[in-house]
């Protein structure tokens, strides 16, 4: 009994000293804190603020001791200050703190500001103040970090993402995200201004595998069904047209298995709208405005409306592509009939296929060293080139050519004149199917334009390319595709070659297009029933295949369906042109890796078999395993 009473005591004994450092641990981390409040950011402050005393808080950049005097410049999220520690001013305790002090330490300093005792640092805006200390706490400390906190690193960026936390504390990621942030904010309030409502739409939705692949879901509670993470709302939001809401816009997080590139993520943002009675020219006369007034806030960039148009056809000529970059010339010249009849095997066998040979000029630069272009004939051969021909004019007028001598003198000078070439420019030509040359120049032409240091990024220019193919055969699948989506409007006086002739078919769709990246698309949608089951028929849906991936949407329709546009800028990419970034993942918080995976967080990973249970999911060992091991 006795030693039941003596345990007993004991354990209460014991609860009670756990209790007591639970609430000694509560004061120490209270105490922290306790009376201080933070009065400004590092460079909310300024010369009209001396005299004041303030106190800042934030992460220790770097610091010197000199002596008697350390100097500390203190970091947030707006920039630096410097905070000069003196014992006299602080106080010893203060000052054997300051000693102390390494790279990444939190601290709270309260201090007078003064004008700098220094040589004034124009490249800080806090360059012409100081803080001088009167009292120091560390709030934190750092072990030292893997690699330095500083703008522009030269980390390698595997290493930065494993600690992005890190990363991202470094000035220039933190001004990009800032940036995000004003974009989201100014987006928000111009489009209530002109009348859209904010509407959320779900994120696990039904699977319509048309386009990318999907990201799935599995159900718990349905055995066997997955659900579908959006590609983007663009059923959801025409249903919201069918409803009525008239006008609807949602930064929409929208999820692509695809593969990656620096402008792509498996998970990204939408700038999402959709409008009711309208035509091509309403949806592009209200984003206009929303470009024009967010690259002003943003830039500084005075954006001229209207702003240029072009047909999908004539950027794939001029430019070989779809999302043409106007800040250089370059442009593609087509010298197929120039050239017909000549006896250059490639040329002749490229026009004789139904090809065409076409060309770009790259002035002033016919002394490139045979080198270079070498290099430049495997660039464009990794695009589908068998190869590259090329003339250089010399300053003499003579020319140097890989294929000169299958050639007339006469037909070589037509060809530069064609080409619009002199001495000291550069030709060089392709030759194939439409397709192939359109890749081949369209990459060589923006690979030039890199080597040449053409592409200023403050240099904005914007682009709407309209009247996209409605359709592109898939040699895959045999089949035509659509080349947006199955609900994209098609051009009403090309309705009846729907029958003849699909592949000809021009869509009602427009691509916003900013320095050669497409920065955001859209389409006037079919709401006519017979237009929307042609459509379909096009596609080789059956009734039974549309019903089944479309069937919510259809019956929809039967209901009063209002004409409707839309479009959706990709958020991402449009910060990375505003700041000037090279990839996507500067101005996302957490982004992925080529592979869709998260090097911080270590996913994707496996999960315990008690969830795959749950799921009713079982795993299957790869086919090459399998046979490895038979």
């Amino acid at each position: 009994m006795k030693k039941f009473e003596i345990k007993t005591d004991l354990r209460k004994a014991q609860d009670a000293g756990a209790k007591n450092n639970k609430t000694e641990e509560k004061e120490i981390m209270a105490e922290s804190m306790a009376g201080l409040k933070r009065t400004h950011r590092c460079t909310e402050l300024d010369t009209a603020n001396i005299g004041e005393i303030v106190t800042v808080m934030g992460w220790v950049q770097k610091n010197r001791n000199k002596g008697g005097i350390i100097f500390v410049d203190l970091r947030d999220r707006s920039g630096i200050l410097q905070i000069i520690f003196e014992e006299a001013d602080c106080g010893a305790e203060s000052f054997a703190k300051a000693e102390k002090l390494r790279s990444e330490f939190v601290i709270a300093v309260t201090g007078r500001v003064e004008a700098r005792s220094g040589a004034v640092n124009e490249n800080l805006k806090t360059g012409r103040i100081e803080v001088r200390a009167q009292s120091l706490r560390i709030l934190s400390e750092s072990e030292t970090p893997p690699f330095p906190i500083e703008e522009n690193s030269k980390t390698k960026e595997e290493l930065r993402l494993k600690y992005r936390y890190l990363d991202l504390r470094r000035p220039d990621l933190q001004r990009n995200l800032m940036t995000r942030s004003r974009v989201a904010i100014l987006t928000r309030a111009f489009l209530a201004d002109e009348g859209f409502l904010e509407i959320e739409t779900p994120t696990l939705i039904k699977s319509t595998p048309e386009g990318a692949r999907d990201y799935l879901v599995p159900s718990r509670v349905h055995p066997g069904s997955f659900y579908a993470l959006p590609q983007s709302p663009q059923l959801l939001k025409q249903l919201l047209m069918c409803s009525g809401y008239d006008r609807y816009f949602q930064l929409a997080r929208c999820y692509r298995d695809e593969d990656l590139r620096a402008d792509r993520q498996p998970e990204f943002t939408q700038i999402d709208m959709e409008l009711s009675f309208v035509d091509v020219e309403d949806v592009l006369d209200v984003n206009e405005r929303l470009l024009q007034k967010l690259f002003c806030e943003i830039c500084g960039y005075e954006l001229q409306l209207p702003i240029p148009r072009m047909t999908w056809r004539e950027a794939m000529d001029r430019f070989g592509s779809d999302k043409p970059d106007l800040r250089f010339g370059m442009e593609l010249k087509n010298v197929s009939d120039t050239v017909r009849g000549c006896e250059f095997a490639v040329f002749k066998g490229a026009l004789e296929n139904g090809g065409s040979v076409r060309g770009i000029n790259a002035e002033g630069q016919a002394g490139m060293p045979r080198k270079k272009i070498d290099a430049l004939v495997e660039y464009a051969k990794g695009f589908g080139a068998k190869g590259l021909a090329y003339l250089s004019i010399q300053e003499d007028g003579s020319f140097k050519s890989s294929f000169a001598k299958f050639m007339k003198e006469e037909e070589l000078t037509a060809l530069v004149s064609a080409m619009g070439g002199k001495p000291g420019d550069l030709l060089l030509f392709a030759a194939d199917k439409d397709k192939v040359v359109f890749d081949v120049l369209g990459n060589l032409r923006l690979e030039l334009a890199r080597q040449l240091d053409l592409l200023k990024k403050d240099d904005f220019k914007f682009l709407w390319v309209t009247e996209f193919p409605l359709l592109e055969y898939s040699e895959e699948e045999d089949r035509y595709v659509a080349m947006h989506h199955p609900f994209t409007m098609p051009m009403e006086e090309d309705l009846p070659l729907l029958d003849t002739d699909p592949g000809a078919v021009r869509a009602k769709a427009y691509d916003i297009v900013l320095n050669g990246t497409e920065m955001g698309g859209g389409s006037v949608r079919i709401h006519q029933a017979d237009i929307q089951s042609k459509m379909f028929e096009v596609l080789g849906f059956t009734k039974e295949k549309a019903n089944e991936q479309f069937g919510f949407l259809l019956d929809a329709f039967k209901y009063g369906v209002p004409p409707h546009a839309g479009l959706a800028y990709g958020m991402d990419r449009m910060v990375m042109l505003m700041v000037g970034a090279d990839s996507i993942r500067d101005v996302i918080a957490f982004p992925k890796i080529k592979d869709a995976s998260c090097l911080m967080m270590e996913a994707p990973s496996p999960v315990d078999q008690k969830q795959l249970d749950e799921l009713s999911i079982g795993i299957t060992a790869e086919s090459e395993t399998a046979e490895k091991e038979e």
